[in-house]
């Protein structure tokens, strides 16, 4: 087992739709099976000792999808809000919802409040949900914010940009898995994760196992990490 733990860890769940494809199922169906492997992995993450699990639940991309299959999604994530707060609760577990707020129905947005909220609490780990999120836009939305509160140029410094992102609270992510085996971040935390190692399992989303996760590890933990003094 590995003895090197990632403080924060990020994946791109990838390939839902290809694993129902393989298994003649219906887009949706995968869908479903990778929503429950979000609850497999994250607890397993937690119980290795990962203390922020960051998920790319949704992309500001995503919406150029089919309605059916959008609608499919959101009512997923408003499962996923409604449903696993409590259990989140129990587990001493915080939920973060990263990401921008357009386009989202008010009802949705009052459910990530309160989920957020009722688990504001949790200090064993974080489960960081990157929903309807996009690291150029969330740059695009700092810059704004910053500009808006009359800040000189003379001021901005990367310290003040990080402070003005979705997620500011929480340190950079040390490793990145993107699974089904496309090795690219699709605008997965194009700000933060210029130091992060990348590893990118073949296996689709719905089928990448506790077993995956930690082989996954045991990958981290043969990388010498370099910061660019070393």
């Amino acid at each position: 087992m590995s003895d090197k733990i990632p403080n924060h860890i990020g994946i791109i769940i990838d390939g839902n739709r290809r694993w129902a494809k393989q298994r003649n199922l219906p887009s949706l169906e995968g869908h479903k099976k990778g929503y429950e492997n979000v609850g497999t992995i994250s607890r397993h993450a937690f119980k290795r000792g990962v203390k922020i699990l960051s998920i790319y639940a949704f992309s500001t991309e995503n919406w150029k999808r089919s309605k059916e299959e959008v609608s499919y999604l959101m009512d997923l994530l408003r499962l996923m809000f409604s449903k696993e707060a409590d259990k989140l609760v129990k587990e001493n577990v915080r939920l973060k919802v990263s990401g921008s707020r357009d386009k989202l129905d008010q009802d949705l947005l009052k459910l990530i409040d309160e989920s957020q909220a009722k688990t504001k609490n949790g200090t064993k780990a974080t489960l960081n949900i990157c929903f309807n999120y996009g690291g150029h836009q969330e740059i695009v939305d700092a810059v704004k914010k910053i500009i808006n509160n009359g800040i000189n140029a003379e001021a901005v410094t990367e310290d003040l940009i990080n402070s003005y992102l979705y997620m500011a609270d929480i340190p950079n992510p040390d490793f990145i898995i993107r699974t089904s085996g496309e090795q690219r971040l699709s605008g997965f935390m194009t700000w933060q994760s210029v130091y992060s190692e990348f590893y990118f399992p073949s296996k689709h989303w719905p089928e990448f196992s506790t077993d995956d996760f930690d082989l996954a590890l045991e990958e981290f933990n043969q990388r010498q990490r370099r910061f660019g003094g070393n």
